[in-house]
């Protein structure tokens, strides 16, 4: 499906009638050939825009699966960086191609909500990964990553504009989120991936509650909607020098 390279259908079904963690295993080895992985348009202009705020000392890739974002860290960061994710099998990926170039990396399999680190990093970012949190679940993921920052230290993810109300991409958006919510409500373990849920007003709340101050970049990249606003923004969380841990 996708590509040649890419899974079967028959393997795509199978994924999504597992868990979280042991879909994406059995899925690593063919996750670079779908559309899943984030394109590399967004993750240059992601590090184009962390260059002008940077450089960093150490980074952390939150739910790193394959790799793909640890190429902007090893642009931006000097020291060392490190990529976590909840998935054996898509970290094993990510060791076998990472490149050469940039600071010493590491790779460690982590929950994102138990994040097993101490305030060790200046920088984290995340890529195409929040659809797999429940609304519920962000202040404490928010309070996670706070927790391993050092004071000062950023965290930025790029923020697609939601489709417009009615458009084809709204609607097949509006089918997936009832389709998920469908298989969860009638088959466990569940899968949790509801795209829709992450809300750019809701998130900027949640992270100014988690003792963040927000900042939004447009990437100019992508272009503006019809109202002028971007179509692609990055979310730079900062903690504040001189901040205690969030409650």
């Amino acid at each position: 499906m996708f590509t040649p390279q890419g899974p079967t259908f028959r393997e795509l079904a199978v994924q999504a009638l597992s868990s979280v963690e042991h879909g994406y295993d059995l899925l690593a080895p063919k996750f670079d050939h779908t559309p899943f992985r984030t394109p590399d348009s967004f993750l240059r202009s992601v590090a184009r825009a962390l260059t002008d705020l940077g450089p960093f000392g150490s980074g952390l890739d939150l739910c790193c699966g394959t790799g793909a974002g640890m190429d902007v860290l090893r642009a931006v960061c000097r020291e060392r960086v490190t990529g976590v994710d909840i998935s054996t099998g898509m970290l094993d990926v990510a060791r076998r191609q990472q490149g050469p170039d940039g600071p010493p990396a590491s790779w460690v399999r982590g929950d994102a909500r138990a994040l097993p680190f101490g305030p060790a990093f200046d920088l984290v970012v995340s890529f195409g990964a929040f659809g797999h949190f429940l609304p519920r679940e962000l202040p404490g993921l928010f309070a996670q990553v706070h927790s391993v920052l050092r004071p000062g230290g950023r965290f930025a993810f790029p923020v697609v504009a939601p489709a417009r109300p009615g458009s084809r991409g709204h609607l097949a958006m509006l089918g997936f989120d009832a389709v998920m919510k469908v298989r969860n409500a009638v088959w466990r373990p569940p899968f949790v991936m509801y795209y829709r849920e992450f809300r750019l007003g809701e998130v900027r709340r949640e992270l100014a509650r988690a003792g963040f101050t927000v900042e939004l970049y447009a990437l100019p990249e992508f272009g503006r909607r019809d109202d002028g606003s971007p179509r692609c923004r990055m979310v730079v969380a900062t903690r504040p020098a001189g901040s205690g841990p969030a409650v």
